[in-house]
């Protein structure tokens, strides 16, 4: 029976695509780098920062990597002033449901830990989350499963008991890996389609529906 639900942020809880594009594209115009098309940029989404510019542009050197980054972070500082994230539908309600229903919840993001705790003040998410890891918190961010690993340790929890959430195939690898179980949310970054080739478990479109599957 599952006991802890450990949620991917970005794409699952918040919808902040257009503040991570807009932020890359910055970017890489600031820096001189070839611009990227969206459907490129999103593709990155999950994966720690550094992976993401690595991602984009096979064989750039560390020095570069680090200066993507600092550049990006400064930008997307900046842009989130100017262009607020919200909260996917339904995802409060359904959060307090879940907890009511004495589920675990939990954050594993290749997002930094400072800046998911900020983002769940700000969506009003946080009173319903006992846990949080950024991609600072752990030494492999996802895919590995290592965050789900620390996760189910640091909580007490087994495999069997644990359900990774989340929009693309890095968060569905992490929880296999893990020996989780595993659910794919269609309204964030990837297709039903790459999430089923990822092997989850089950895949909804609406995150009120986390309610309807059976976790026994």
């Amino acid at each position: 029976m599952v006991k802890l639900i450990i949620l991917d942020f970005d794409g699952t809880l918040g919808d902040t695509r257009a503040n991570i594009v807009l932020t890359m594209r910055q970017t890489l115009a600031k820096l001189g780098y070839p611009a990227r098309d969206e459907e490129t940029i999103a593709a990155t989404i999950g994966l720690p920062l550094e992976k993401g510019f690595e991602q984009l542009f096979p064989g750039i050197d560390a020095d570069g990597v680090a200066l993507c980054t600092r550049t990006y972070r400064a930008i997307f500082a900046e842009n989130r002033k100017l262009l607020v994230p919200k909260v996917f539908p339904h995802v409060p309600e359904t959060l307090a449901a879940l907890r009511d229903r004495g589920y675990v919840l939990t954050i594993a993001s290749s997002r930094s830990y400072g800046s998911l705790k900020e983002f769940l003040e700000e969506m009003g998410l946080a009173p319903y989350i006992t846990y949080v890891l950024g991609a600072n918190s752990v030494t492999h961010a996802k895919p590995h499963p290592e965050p789900v690993l620390k996760t189910m340790a640091d909580l007490g929890y087994q495999a069997d008991e644990t359900l990774v959430v989340g929009d693309m195939p890095v968060d569905i690898a992490m929880g296999k890996g893990a020996g989780a179980r595993t659910c794919g949310v269609t309204y964030g970054n990837a297709s039903r389609a790459d999430l089923a080739a990822a092997g989850a478990d089950c895949i909804i479109d609406d995150f009120s529906q986390l309610l309807d599957i059976d976790l026994t």
